[in-house]
């Protein structure tokens, strides 16, 4: 019988691994999709969108599909379901790794303020000019929506969910960025401190960059701690390696 494997994506390399994975013979792969995206890419292999409904959900969703394997290559901060993929493989008994890009460093020139939350990094803006450039996503503006003093430029792949701050410019994008784009960016909208997350990846770190060379301070928020116990790989090559199917 092919193995089965089931990715739960939403990242670039849930979909390099899913690339890679259809490319073996006699390999099934399933990529699961949350839905928050309304046009997502496509993808190698069967694709599923919406939730399991829980941890419990995803375990007997494992064994009715014959899972041999899961691989959580979910965003960093989708710390909800992490955990619920992690209790999934532990109640079922289906081997389970999480795929998860390297973060973020700082350099000896970069001015970063890191923050354990979106609230947390709202309770650092006051010390910083009124101009904040926003890229944490459309999801969690709540955090900042107290702060009627500050002009937030918010970027996102889909329009921002309200509640968000009174005082919101949107700018609708994807990455990958260029250094140059994100520095004229950044001197176009008189930008003061940029706030992110410990995202990783070179799609979007050019933002960075670009706060570095204007010396711009930069609030980071924090990933959250992975479940104990679990298996995490850097790339989709340690990915392959734990799956044994690193040769082609």
């Amino acid at each position: 019988m092919s193995p089965h494997v089931l990715i739960l994506g939403g990242t670039t390399e849930a979909r390099e691994l899913a690339a890679a994975l259809t490319a073996r013979p006699g390999v099934r792969v399933t990529t699961s999709l949350a839905g928050r995206v309304t046009r997502p890419g496509a993808l190698a292999g069967d694709v599923r969108v919406g939730g399991f409904g829980g941890a419990q959900g995803l375990a007997d969703w494992l064994r009715e599909q014959h899972v041999d394997a899961l691989v959580d290559a979910t965003h960093p901060f989708a710390e909800g379901i992490t955990a619920n993929a992690a209790r999934a493989a532990a109640a079922s008994g289906v081997p389970a790794v999480v795929l998860r890009r390297p973060g973020w460093r700082p350099g000896p020139e970069d001015r970063w303020h890191m923050a354990t939350s979106l609230t947390a990094a709202a309770d650092l803006l006051p010390r910083f000019g009124p101009r904040v450039f926003l890229t944490t996503g459309r999801l969690g503006l709540s955090a900042f929506a107290h702060l009627t003093d500050r002009h937030f430029v918010v970027r996102s792949v889909e329009p921002p969910e309200p509640p968000m701050p009174p005082h919101t410019e949107v700018l609708l994008a994807r990455g990958p960025f260029t250094v140059a784009d994100e520095t004229a960016l950044l001197r176009e909208c008189l930008v003061d401190v940029l706030v992110t997350k410990d995202s990783g990846g070179e799609a979007t770190a050019a933002k960075l960059t670009a706060a570095r060379q204007l010396g711009l301070p930069v609030v980071v928020v924090r990933r959250p701690p992975l479940p104990e116990g679990v298996r995490v790989v850097p790339d989709v090559a340690g990915a392959l390696q734990r799956l044994g199917l690193n040769s082609p």
